[in-house]
């Protein structure tokens, strides 16, 4: 069939990748249906009942869990969606998941049911993590302090993520597929904002600083708890250079190769991204 024959639902499409992944799917004129806990329907991962409403006609889905696959009992929540999923008709469903994260890992073992054309998206840090999300107003003062040295990370680009989800949505030849996605460079926390001060023309300065100040720091900025648990997990247990390797899942999804950091903070910084606000 046709793209056009179907109808897609975006779980978390107010978030870095499910936002890009609706524009796309909505540019080729696809019917979408976007929800979060703040839409109508909302969405709520914690509320099995607001379920039914969102997945009510759709039969092609993208995933991304909230907080992070790796929360207690995320593999069990994503099992009872998947079920409720398949009962109404779903057909494909492509899921983001956490690159090196064994628990996330098992979550994406419970998608890959006969009844569904499945493909899982395995990424890391996204590079907009600096520029979209909990990184992006330290670079605007100039100095980004974070607990972590000399591991080597090749941050992906949520656009290239995206991508990757629109192609396994609307395309063929992707069921079945783990797609481990990544940039193209290894680089430390200190060289990737080495990268975005070059972009910006301007110092922006990196200090590694202890994780237990760091945790302080999220609670003192007023975090919201998932993402504080979020990020003292990523640097604690994912970030000990098990995911210091280059991975191919863009080129082979896509065909071309992944978008670079350099380019990411280069194009960051034309669009704005670290202007301060008033």
């Amino acid at each position: 069939m046709h793209p056009q024959s179907h109808r897609y639902l975006v779980i978390g499409g107010t978030g870095k990748t499910g936002a890009r992944v609706v524009r796309s799917l909505a540019a080729r004129g696809l019917e979408v249906r976007s929800v979060s806990r703040s839409t109508d329907p909302a969405f709520h991962w914690s509320d099995p009942s607001t379920w039914a409403a969102a997945l009510d006609g759709m039969d092609r889905v993208y995933v991304t869990f909230a907080p992070d696959l790796a929360a207690p009992g995320a593999v069990e929540t994503v099992a009872a969606f998947v079920e409720a999923a398949v009962q109404q008709g779903v057909e494909r469903l492509v899921l983001l998941s956490g690159r090196g994260e064994e628990e996330a890992q098992r979550a994406e073992g419970v998608i890959q049911r006969p009844e569904l054309e499945w493909t899982v998206v395995r990424a890391s840090w996204f590079a907009q993590n600096f520029s979209e999300g909990p990184f992006r107003d330290m670079v605007v003062a100039g100095a980004v302090h974070l607990p972590t040295g000399d591991v080597r990370e090749p941050f992906v680009d949520a656009d290239d993520i995206a991508d990757v989800a629109v192609a396994a949505l609307t395309g063929e030849g992707h069921a079945g597929e783990t797609y481990e996605v990544s940039g193209p460079d290894l680089l430390t926390f200190d060289e990737a904002v080495a990268e975005i001060s070059g972009a910006l023309g301007r110092a922006v300065h990196y200090q590694r600083i202890p994780h237990g100040a760091f945790m302080d720091g999220l609670r003192a900025a007023g975090l919201p708890g998932e993402l504080i648990w979020l990020l003292g997990y990523l640097f604690t247990t994912v970030l000990d250079g098990r995911n210091a390797f280059v991975a191919d899942g863009v080129e082979r999804a896509l065909g071309r190769p992944p978008r670079s950091f350099r380019n990411y903070a280069r194009g960051a910084a034309e669009t704005g991204a670290w202007v301060a606000v008033p």
